[in-house]
């Protein structure tokens, strides 16, 4: 038996639009990165992006469990001495709902040159409007 493989012409991307109101951050995080490598597909392949576009609307409320909004912070360095600063996540919730949401799916790719060509497949929206409608989307509903 032979390890398929698949080719460039095999693969066939859709567009799925997911609705993140009341969901969980890291349970959304988590089926947002499996759409994004392939793997839900039968012709997942490693060494290739195989995934499908993901649009999340309404990232300003998503749900943050246990005592995440008070302790969970985001750590940035502007690379200058000096330069480290750590964000809360509700300050960021506030600010740029949409940070969270993309921030929490990158760690979860892989750090590579796949990774980051995956993660342009994903869009996030702090509110219920998207300006994808010319592709068409599915209603994705992830399992909980």
């Amino acid at each position: 038996m032979k390890t398929y493989t698949a080719r460039p012409a095999d693969i066939q991307r859709q567009w799925l639009l997911v609705d993140a109101k009341g969901k969980t951050l890291g349970r959304l995080a988590t089926q947002v990165a499996t759409v994004l490598k392939g793997k839900h597909k039968p012709i997942f392949t490693p060494h290739m992006d195989t995934g499908d576009h993901v649009i999340v609307v309404n990232a300003r409320e998503i749900a943050l469990t246990g005592r995440k909004p008070e302790d969970k912070r985001f750590f940035h360095h502007t690379l200058y001495p000096g330069g480290a600063y750590w964000v809360s996540i509700q300050t960021l919730m506030e600010k740029h709902p949409e940070r969270v949401l993309m921030q929490a799916v990158r760690g979860m790719m892989p750090k590579t040159k796949l990774g980051r060509a995956m993660i342009k497949k994903l869009k996030v929206y702090a509110g219920p409007e998207h300006p994808h409608e010319a592709q068409m989307p599915v209603a994705w509903e992830p399992r909980s």
